[in-house]
Protein backbone atom coordinates (compact mmCIF):
# COMPACT_ATOMS: atom_id res chain seq x y z
CA UNK A 1 0.00 0.00 0.00
CA UNK A 2 2.36 2.68 -0.73
CA UNK A 3 1.67 3.44 -4.66
CA UNK A 4 -0.18 7.05 -4.43
CA UNK A 5 -2.38 5.86 -7.78
CA UNK A 6 -5.54 8.28 -7.31
CA UNK A 7 -8.25 5.51 -8.24
CA UNK A 8 -12.32 6.06 -7.50
CA UNK A 9 -13.48 3.19 -5.34
CA UNK A 10 -16.32 2.43 -7.43
CA UNK A 11 -16.26 -1.05 -9.62
CA UNK A 12 -16.96 -1.18 -12.94
CA UNK A 13 -19.89 -3.05 -12.89
CA UNK A 14 -21.82 -0.90 -10.35
CA UNK A 15 -20.19 2.39 -12.60
CA UNK A 16 -22.02 0.59 -15.74
CA UNK A 17 -25.28 0.03 -13.66
CA UNK A 18 -25.58 3.50 -11.95
CA UNK A 19 -24.90 2.17 -8.59
CA UNK A 20 -23.79 5.12 -5.83
CA UNK A 21 -19.77 4.47 -4.99
CA UNK A 22 -18.58 3.03 -1.86
CA UNK A 23 -16.61 5.96 -1.54
CA UNK A 24 -16.09 9.41 -3.68
CA UNK A 25 -13.23 9.30 -6.09
CA UNK A 26 -9.64 10.53 -6.27
CA UNK A 27 -8.59 9.72 -2.92
CA UNK A 28 -5.00 7.27 -2.36
CA UNK A 29 -4.03 5.40 0.79
CA UNK A 30 -2.20 9.07 2.20
CA UNK A 31 -5.05 11.01 1.58
CA UNK A 32 -7.28 8.88 3.28
CA UNK A 33 -5.13 8.71 6.13
CA UNK A 34 -5.24 12.65 6.35
CA UNK A 35 -8.70 13.03 5.93
CA UNK A 36 -9.64 10.15 8.84
CA UNK A 37 -6.96 11.41 11.24
CA UNK A 38 -6.88 14.85 10.63
CA UNK A 39 -10.48 14.95 13.15
CA UNK A 40 -8.37 13.53 15.82
CA UNK A 41 -5.28 15.32 15.65
CA UNK A 42 -6.47 18.66 14.73
CA UNK A 43 -5.23 20.74 17.34
CA UNK A 44 -7.85 23.21 17.43
CA UNK A 45 -11.09 21.65 18.70
CA UNK A 46 -14.32 23.47 16.60
CA UNK A 47 -16.51 25.77 18.32
CA UNK A 48 -19.22 23.70 17.54
CA UNK A 49 -17.85 20.76 19.15
CA UNK A 50 -17.34 22.67 22.51
CA UNK A 51 -20.66 24.01 22.26
CA UNK A 52 -22.42 20.48 21.72
CA UNK A 53 -20.35 18.59 24.39
CA UNK A 54 -21.56 21.13 27.08
CA UNK A 55 -25.01 20.89 26.36
CA UNK A 56 -24.78 17.23 26.46
CA UNK A 57 -22.53 16.92 29.62
CA UNK A 58 -25.17 19.43 31.29
CA UNK A 59 -27.21 16.70 30.89
CA UNK A 60 -24.79 13.96 31.91
CA UNK A 61 -24.77 16.50 35.31
CA UNK A 62 -28.38 16.25 35.99
CA UNK A 63 -28.09 12.35 35.40
CA UNK A 64 -25.28 12.04 38.24
CA UNK A 65 -27.73 14.53 40.43
CA UNK A 66 -30.76 12.06 39.99
CA UNK A 67 -28.72 8.75 40.98
CA UNK A 68 -27.41 10.54 43.82
CA UNK A 69 -30.94 12.21 44.96
CA UNK A 70 -32.18 8.18 44.20
CA UNK A 71 -29.58 6.46 46.25
CA UNK A 72 -30.56 9.31 49.21
CA UNK A 73 -34.35 8.98 48.75
CA UNK A 74 -34.81 5.13 46.86
CA UNK A 75 -37.21 4.50 44.41
CA UNK A 76 -40.32 6.05 45.73
CA UNK A 77 -39.43 9.23 43.86
CA UNK A 78 -40.06 7.29 40.35
CA UNK A 79 -43.73 7.02 39.40
CA UNK A 80 -43.41 3.11 40.19
CA UNK A 81 -46.14 1.83 42.19
CA UNK A 82 -49.01 -1.29 42.79
CA UNK A 83 -49.50 -2.56 40.53
CA UNK A 84 -47.21 -1.35 37.85
CA UNK A 85 -43.87 -1.75 39.42
CA UNK A 86 -42.13 -1.63 36.11
CA UNK A 87 -42.31 1.80 34.86
CA UNK A 88 -39.32 4.01 32.91
CA UNK A 89 -36.34 1.93 34.47
CA UNK A 90 -37.47 -1.47 32.05
CA UNK A 91 -38.72 0.77 29.67
CA UNK A 92 -35.76 3.24 28.63
CA UNK A 93 -33.66 -0.57 29.36
CA UNK A 94 -34.91 -2.35 26.68
CA UNK A 95 -34.80 0.59 24.65
CA UNK A 96 -31.13 1.40 25.02
CA UNK A 97 -30.36 -2.67 24.30
CA UNK A 98 -31.95 -2.33 21.61
CA UNK A 99 -30.29 0.75 20.11
CA UNK A 100 -27.06 -1.17 20.38
CA UNK A 101 -28.54 -3.87 18.11
CA UNK A 102 -27.53 -1.92 14.76
CA UNK A 103 -23.98 -1.53 15.40
CA UNK A 104 -23.45 -5.07 16.11
CA UNK A 105 -25.08 -6.39 13.06
CA UNK A 106 -22.96 -3.58 11.02
CA UNK A 107 -19.61 -4.69 12.48
CA UNK A 108 -20.30 -8.75 12.69
CA UNK A 109 -22.80 -9.94 10.51
CA UNK A 110 -22.73 -7.50 7.67
CA UNK A 111 -18.42 -8.21 7.78
CA UNK A 112 -18.75 -12.02 7.56
CA UNK A 113 -21.37 -11.53 4.68
CA UNK A 114 -18.59 -9.77 3.20
CA UNK A 115 -20.86 -6.49 2.87
CA UNK A 116 -18.29 -3.83 1.85
CA UNK A 117 -20.52 -0.66 2.53
CA UNK A 118 -20.52 -1.23 5.94
CA UNK A 119 -16.67 0.08 6.04
CA UNK A 120 -17.72 3.63 6.73
CA UNK A 121 -20.02 3.34 9.09
CA UNK A 122 -18.64 0.37 11.68
CA UNK A 123 -16.41 1.99 13.94
CA UNK A 124 -18.69 4.65 15.34
CA UNK A 125 -21.76 2.56 15.04
CA UNK A 126 -19.51 0.14 17.36
CA UNK A 127 -18.60 2.69 19.56
CA UNK A 128 -22.61 3.36 19.79
CA UNK A 129 -23.27 -0.36 20.79
CA UNK A 130 -20.70 0.40 23.79
CA UNK A 131 -22.69 3.57 25.32
CA UNK A 132 -26.00 2.42 24.72
CA UNK A 133 -25.02 -0.71 26.40
CA UNK A 134 -23.82 1.29 29.34
CA UNK A 135 -27.00 3.41 29.60
CA UNK A 136 -29.11 0.28 29.73
CA UNK A 137 -27.09 -0.82 32.73
CA UNK A 138 -27.77 1.58 34.62
CA UNK A 139 -31.17 1.10 34.45
CA UNK A 140 -31.91 -2.25 35.61
CA UNK A 141 -29.08 -1.43 38.29
CA UNK A 142 -30.85 1.11 40.32
CA UNK A 143 -34.11 -0.06 39.86
CA UNK A 144 -33.40 -3.13 42.39
CA UNK A 145 -33.91 -0.45 45.25
CA UNK A 146 -30.66 -1.25 46.83
CA UNK A 147 -27.51 -1.46 43.66
CA UNK A 148 -25.15 -2.01 45.96
CA UNK A 149 -26.37 -5.62 46.53
CA UNK A 150 -25.88 -6.34 42.45
CA UNK A 151 -23.73 -9.25 43.22
CA UNK A 152 -26.53 -11.19 44.59
CA UNK A 153 -27.03 -11.64 40.71
CA UNK A 154 -23.68 -13.53 39.96
CA UNK A 155 -23.22 -16.84 40.52
CA UNK A 156 -20.73 -15.93 43.62
CA UNK A 157 -19.38 -18.85 45.91
CA UNK A 158 -22.30 -19.76 48.22
CA UNK A 159 -21.49 -18.20 51.40
CA UNK A 160 -23.91 -16.95 52.27
CA UNK A 161 -26.50 -19.80 51.44
CA UNK A 162 -28.48 -17.49 48.80
CA UNK A 163 -28.41 -18.55 45.12
CA UNK A 164 -29.77 -16.74 42.38
CA UNK A 165 -32.61 -17.72 40.76
CA UNK A 166 -31.66 -19.33 37.68
CA UNK A 167 -35.20 -19.89 36.22
CA UNK A 168 -36.05 -16.25 35.99
CA UNK A 169 -35.20 -14.29 32.54
CA UNK A 170 -33.94 -10.94 34.50
CA UNK A 171 -30.96 -13.11 36.05
CA UNK A 172 -30.54 -13.89 32.58
CA UNK A 173 -30.50 -10.62 31.29
CA UNK A 174 -27.46 -10.07 33.33
CA UNK A 175 -25.64 -12.83 30.98
CA UNK A 176 -26.68 -11.57 28.20
CA UNK A 177 -26.34 -8.01 28.42
CA UNK A 178 -23.15 -8.59 30.09
CA UNK A 179 -21.96 -11.17 27.64
CA UNK A 180 -22.62 -8.11 24.57
CA UNK A 181 -20.95 -5.46 26.12
CA UNK A 182 -17.97 -7.61 26.41
CA UNK A 183 -17.60 -9.07 23.36
CA UNK A 184 -18.89 -5.56 21.73
CA UNK A 185 -16.33 -3.93 23.74
CA UNK A 186 -13.38 -6.43 22.34
CA UNK A 187 -14.46 -6.09 18.58
CA UNK A 188 -14.56 -2.25 18.99
CA UNK A 189 -11.17 -2.36 20.44
CA UNK A 190 -8.97 -4.96 18.61
CA UNK A 191 -10.12 -3.10 15.27
CA UNK A 192 -8.93 0.20 16.30
CA UNK A 193 -5.61 -1.40 17.09
CA UNK A 194 -4.06 -0.71 13.34
CA UNK A 195 -5.63 3.03 13.77
CA UNK A 196 -4.33 4.00 16.98
CA UNK A 197 -1.29 2.97 15.54
CA UNK A 198 -1.62 5.32 12.21
CA UNK A 199 -2.78 8.07 15.12
CA UNK A 200 0.84 7.23 17.01
CA UNK A 201 3.01 7.75 14.04
CA UNK A 202 1.00 10.81 12.64
CA UNK A 203 0.66 12.62 15.80
CA UNK A 204 3.45 15.52 16.74
CA UNK A 205 2.47 15.46 20.58
CA UNK A 206 4.90 13.46 22.36
CA UNK A 207 2.43 12.98 25.09
CA UNK A 208 0.07 12.03 22.39
CA UNK A 209 2.28 9.64 20.52
CA UNK A 210 2.81 7.64 24.21
CA UNK A 211 -0.94 7.56 24.34
CA UNK A 212 -1.73 6.10 21.13
CA UNK A 213 1.14 4.39 21.69
CA UNK A 214 0.36 2.48 24.88
CA UNK A 215 -2.95 1.94 23.22
CA UNK A 216 -1.50 0.16 20.05
CA UNK A 217 -0.22 -2.82 21.68
CA UNK A 218 2.79 -2.94 19.72
CA UNK A 219 1.46 -2.47 15.96
CA UNK A 220 4.02 -2.63 13.39
CA UNK A 221 2.07 -3.33 10.86
CA UNK A 222 3.78 -6.96 9.94
CA UNK A 223 2.49 -9.56 7.84
CA UNK A 224 2.49 -11.50 11.22
CA UNK A 225 0.26 -8.63 12.63
CA UNK A 226 -2.13 -8.81 10.13
CA UNK A 227 -2.22 -12.66 10.57
CA UNK A 228 -3.01 -12.72 14.16
CA UNK A 229 -5.47 -9.27 13.63
CA UNK A 230 -7.63 -10.39 10.77
CA UNK A 231 -8.40 -13.95 12.91
CA UNK A 232 -8.85 -12.69 15.56
CA UNK A 233 -11.46 -10.17 14.33
CA UNK A 234 -13.18 -12.71 12.62
CA UNK A 235 -13.37 -14.94 15.84
CA UNK A 236 -14.88 -11.97 17.79
CA UNK A 237 -17.39 -11.18 14.54
CA UNK A 238 -18.16 -14.90 14.86
CA UNK A 239 -19.15 -14.87 18.38
CA UNK A 240 -21.19 -11.54 17.99
CA UNK A 241 -23.69 -12.62 15.53
CA UNK A 242 -25.41 -14.80 17.35
CA UNK A 243 -25.58 -12.07 20.36
CA UNK A 244 -27.61 -10.36 18.35
CA UNK A 245 -30.21 -12.92 18.22
CA UNK A 246 -29.89 -13.80 21.68
CA UNK A 247 -29.56 -10.43 23.58
CA UNK A 248 -32.53 -9.19 22.91
CA UNK A 249 -34.52 -12.71 23.01
CA UNK A 250 -33.58 -13.14 26.96
CA UNK A 251 -34.42 -9.47 27.35
CA UNK A 252 -38.18 -10.48 25.31
CA UNK A 253 -38.11 -13.27 28.24
CA UNK A 254 -38.30 -10.60 30.70
CA UNK A 255 -42.02 -10.10 29.81
CA UNK A 256 -43.28 -13.34 27.62
CA UNK A 257 -42.41 -15.97 30.37
CA UNK A 258 -44.83 -13.87 32.30
CA UNK A 259 -48.23 -15.05 32.75
CA UNK A 260 -49.71 -11.49 32.42
CA UNK A 261 -52.11 -10.87 29.31
CA UNK A 262 -50.51 -8.94 26.81
CA UNK A 263 -46.94 -10.62 27.98
CA UNK A 264 -47.49 -14.32 27.30
CA UNK A 265 -46.27 -14.41 23.94
CA UNK A 266 -44.31 -16.71 21.84
CA UNK A 267 -43.95 -13.66 19.13
CA UNK A 268 -42.40 -11.89 21.17
CA UNK A 269 -38.41 -13.44 20.75
CA UNK A 270 -38.78 -12.66 16.79
CA UNK A 271 -40.49 -8.99 17.04
CA UNK A 272 -38.48 -7.51 20.03
CA UNK A 273 -34.89 -8.48 17.62
CA UNK A 274 -36.30 -6.90 14.77
CA UNK A 275 -37.61 -3.75 16.73
CA UNK A 276 -34.27 -3.71 17.94
CA UNK A 277 -32.33 -3.83 14.24
CA UNK A 278 -35.15 -1.20 13.79
CA UNK A 279 -34.24 1.10 16.24
CA UNK A 280 -30.37 0.83 16.13
CA UNK A 281 -30.44 1.88 11.65
CA UNK A 282 -32.69 4.51 13.42
CA UNK A 283 -29.95 5.96 16.04
CA UNK A 284 -27.12 4.82 13.37
CA UNK A 285 -28.78 7.64 10.47
CA UNK A 286 -29.24 9.94 13.51
CA UNK A 287 -25.76 9.84 14.04
CA UNK A 288 -23.83 9.26 10.90
CA UNK A 289 -26.39 12.19 9.15
CA UNK A 290 -24.96 15.34 10.94
CA UNK A 291 -21.61 13.85 11.34
CA UNK A 292 -21.03 13.89 7.39
CA UNK A 293 -22.12 17.33 7.22
CA UNK A 294 -20.32 18.58 10.17
CA UNK A 295 -17.35 17.04 9.60
CA UNK A 296 -17.36 17.40 5.32
CA UNK A 297 -17.31 13.34 5.21
CA UNK A 298 -19.80 12.90 2.09
CA UNK A 299 -17.05 11.03 0.34
CA UNK A 300 -16.70 8.54 2.82
CA UNK A 301 -20.13 8.56 4.27
CA UNK A 302 -22.38 8.40 1.11
CA UNK A 303 -25.44 8.39 -0.54
CA UNK A 304 -25.21 4.46 -0.87
CA UNK A 305 -24.63 3.90 2.71
CA UNK A 306 -27.84 5.81 3.66
CA UNK A 307 -29.74 4.41 1.24
CA UNK A 308 -28.82 1.11 2.61
CA UNK A 309 -29.26 1.73 5.99
CA UNK A 310 -32.83 3.66 4.93
CA UNK A 311 -33.83 0.16 3.21
CA UNK A 312 -32.83 -2.04 6.36
CA UNK A 313 -35.37 0.23 8.79
CA UNK A 314 -37.88 -0.24 5.96
CA UNK A 315 -37.34 -3.99 5.87
CA UNK A 316 -37.68 -4.58 10.14
CA UNK A 317 -40.27 -1.77 10.69
CA UNK A 318 -42.27 -3.81 8.04
CA UNK A 319 -41.33 -6.66 10.24
CA UNK A 320 -42.34 -4.50 13.17
CA UNK A 321 -45.55 -3.59 11.90
CA UNK A 322 -46.25 -7.62 11.08
CA UNK A 323 -45.79 -7.97 14.64
CA UNK A 324 -47.76 -5.58 15.71
CA UNK A 325 -50.90 -6.99 13.58
CA UNK A 326 -50.40 -10.83 14.96
CA UNK A 327 -50.53 -9.41 17.78
CA UNK A 328 -53.83 -8.04 17.68
CA UNK A 329 -55.22 -10.91 15.98
CA UNK A 330 -54.40 -13.53 18.17
CA UNK A 331 -55.24 -11.57 21.18
CA UNK A 332 -58.54 -12.26 19.30
CA UNK A 333 -58.63 -15.24 17.49
CA UNK A 334 -57.30 -17.35 20.73
CA UNK A 335 -60.92 -16.23 22.79
CA UNK A 336 -59.11 -15.52 25.91
CA UNK A 337 -60.76 -12.51 27.12
CA UNK A 338 -58.02 -11.56 29.29
CA UNK A 339 -56.15 -10.90 26.05
CA UNK A 340 -59.10 -9.99 23.97
CA UNK A 341 -59.55 -6.92 26.82
CA UNK A 342 -55.72 -6.31 27.04
CA UNK A 343 -55.86 -5.42 22.91
CA UNK A 344 -58.71 -3.32 23.40
CA UNK A 345 -57.74 -1.65 26.79
CA UNK A 346 -54.22 -0.75 24.45
CA UNK A 347 -56.46 0.56 21.72
CA UNK A 348 -58.93 2.30 23.24
CA UNK A 349 -57.99 2.46 26.91
CA UNK A 350 -56.26 5.56 29.21
CA UNK A 351 -52.84 5.03 26.60
CA UNK A 352 -55.00 4.88 23.43
CA UNK A 353 -53.18 7.86 22.83
CA UNK A 354 -49.60 6.45 22.90
CA UNK A 355 -50.27 2.91 21.19
CA UNK A 356 -51.83 5.17 17.86
CA UNK A 357 -48.76 7.52 18.16
CA UNK A 358 -45.98 4.28 18.26
CA UNK A 359 -48.49 3.01 15.14
CA UNK A 360 -48.10 6.07 13.29
CA UNK A 361 -44.29 6.37 14.19
CA UNK A 362 -43.24 2.81 13.34
CA UNK A 363 -45.22 1.87 10.71
CA UNK A 364 -47.06 5.17 8.88
CA UNK A 365 -44.03 7.03 8.74
CA UNK A 366 -41.69 4.54 7.20
CA UNK A 367 -44.16 4.52 4.28
CA UNK A 368 -42.24 7.10 2.77
CA UNK A 369 -38.74 5.33 2.76
CA UNK A 370 -40.65 3.64 -0.06
CA UNK A 371 -39.63 6.39 -2.58
CA UNK A 372 -35.77 7.08 -4.02
CA UNK A 373 -36.47 10.61 -3.33
CA UNK A 374 -37.42 10.43 0.40
CA UNK A 375 -34.07 7.76 0.77
CA UNK A 376 -31.93 10.45 -0.91
CA UNK A 377 -32.72 13.32 1.25
CA UNK A 378 -30.80 13.32 4.36
CA UNK A 379 -32.97 15.81 5.77
CA UNK A 380 -36.08 13.08 5.00
CA UNK A 381 -34.12 10.69 6.60
CA UNK A 382 -32.66 12.04 9.86
CA UNK A 383 -36.18 13.54 10.80
CA UNK A 384 -38.06 9.82 9.96
CA UNK A 385 -35.05 8.31 12.06
CA UNK A 386 -36.26 10.33 15.05
CA UNK A 387 -39.51 9.85 15.20
CA UNK A 388 -38.97 5.97 14.59
CA UNK A 389 -36.70 6.28 17.82
CA UNK A 390 -39.39 7.97 19.77
CA UNK A 391 -42.10 5.42 18.26
CA UNK A 392 -39.98 2.48 19.28
CA UNK A 393 -39.73 4.02 22.69
CA UNK A 394 -43.58 4.45 22.69
CA UNK A 395 -43.30 0.56 22.06
CA UNK A 396 -41.72 -0.64 25.09
CA UNK A 397 -43.99 2.23 27.18
CA UNK A 398 -47.42 0.41 25.97
CA UNK A 399 -45.73 -3.06 26.26
CA UNK A 400 -44.93 -2.24 29.58
CA UNK A 401 -47.40 -0.28 31.33
CA UNK A 402 -50.24 -1.34 29.59
CA UNK A 403 -50.29 -4.70 30.86
CA UNK A 404 -49.46 -4.04 34.24
CA UNK A 405 -52.08 -1.64 35.25
CA UNK A 406 -54.88 -3.67 34.33
CA UNK A 407 -54.55 -7.36 34.59
CA UNK A 408 -56.47 -9.91 36.18
CA UNK A 409 -59.16 -8.50 38.83
CA UNK A 410 -60.65 -4.91 38.42
CA UNK A 411 -60.10 -4.18 41.79
CA UNK A 412 -55.98 -4.22 41.63
CA UNK A 413 -56.37 -1.96 38.75
CA UNK A 414 -54.36 1.43 38.69
CA UNK A 415 -52.69 4.37 36.22
CA UNK A 416 -49.44 5.20 36.06
CA UNK A 417 -47.45 9.02 35.52
CA UNK A 418 -43.60 9.50 35.10
CA UNK A 419 -42.21 11.72 37.68
CA UNK A 420 -39.68 14.53 37.11
CA UNK A 421 -37.12 11.99 38.40
CA UNK A 422 -38.17 9.74 35.47
CA UNK A 423 -37.59 12.28 33.11
CA UNK A 424 -34.72 13.55 34.50
CA UNK A 425 -32.94 10.27 34.35
CA UNK A 426 -34.10 9.74 31.29
CA UNK A 427 -33.25 12.48 29.41
CA UNK A 428 -29.74 12.25 30.88
CA UNK A 429 -29.09 9.40 30.01
CA UNK A 430 -29.41 10.69 26.34
CA UNK A 431 -26.81 13.90 27.69
CA UNK A 432 -24.41 10.86 28.79
CA UNK A 433 -24.77 8.67 25.25
CA UNK A 434 -24.25 12.11 23.17
CA UNK A 435 -21.46 13.16 25.45
CA UNK A 436 -19.43 9.80 25.21
CA UNK A 437 -20.04 10.06 21.38
CA UNK A 438 -18.91 14.01 21.23
CA UNK A 439 -15.61 12.58 23.48
CA UNK A 440 -15.57 9.21 20.96
CA UNK A 441 -15.16 11.53 17.43
CA UNK A 442 -12.82 14.02 19.18
CA UNK A 443 -10.32 11.60 20.58
CA UNK A 444 -10.56 8.60 18.21
CA UNK A 445 -11.23 7.61 14.63
CA UNK A 446 -14.82 7.48 13.75
CA UNK A 447 -13.79 5.87 10.24
CA UNK A 448 -11.56 2.62 10.01
CA UNK A 449 -9.09 3.85 8.28
CA UNK A 450 -7.13 0.40 7.57
CA UNK A 451 -10.79 -0.87 6.15
CA UNK A 452 -11.01 2.40 3.94
CA UNK A 453 -7.46 1.42 2.59
CA UNK A 454 -8.09 -2.03 1.83
CA UNK A 455 -11.33 -1.37 0.16
CA UNK A 456 -9.21 1.55 -2.33
CA UNK A 457 -6.72 -1.44 -2.77
CA UNK A 458 -9.40 -4.40 -3.48
CA UNK A 459 -10.91 -1.40 -6.18
CA UNK A 460 -7.86 -0.98 -7.42
CA UNK A 461 -6.91 -4.19 -7.99
CA UNK A 462 -10.64 -4.74 -9.92
CA UNK A 463 -9.90 -1.90 -11.38
CA UNK A 464 -6.81 -3.73 -13.00
CA UNK A 465 -8.40 -6.93 -13.90
CA UNK A 466 -11.36 -5.48 -15.65
CA UNK A 467 -8.32 -3.82 -17.74
CA UNK A 468 -6.78 -6.77 -18.58
CA UNK A 469 -10.09 -8.73 -19.39
CA UNK A 470 -10.90 -6.00 -21.78
CA UNK A 471 -6.84 -6.08 -23.58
Amino acid sequence: MTQETEIPLTHPKEASEGIPPVMGPGYTFRSISEKISSITLARRTPRAWWLGFAVTFAFTLLLLYTILYLLFQGVGIWGINVPVAWGFAIINFVWWIGIGHAGTLISAILLLLHQKWRTSINRFAEAMTLFAVANAGLFPLFHMGRPWFFYWLLPYPNTMRVWPQFRSPLVWDVFAVSTYGTVSLLFWYVGLIPDLATLRDRARNRFVQIIYGIMAMGWRGSAYHWKRYEMTYLILAALATPLVLSVHTVVSFDFSVAILPGWHSTIFPPYFVAGAIYSGFAMVLVLAIPLRTFYGLQDFITMRHLQNMAKVTLATGLIVGYGYGIEAFMGFYSGNIYEKFTQLNRMFGPYAVYYWALIFCNVIAIQSLWFKSVRNNPVWLFLISLIVLVGMWLERYVIVITSLHRDFLPSSWGNYAPTVWDWTMYLGTIGFFLALMFLFVRLLPMISISEMQTLLAESKEAGEVTTEEKR
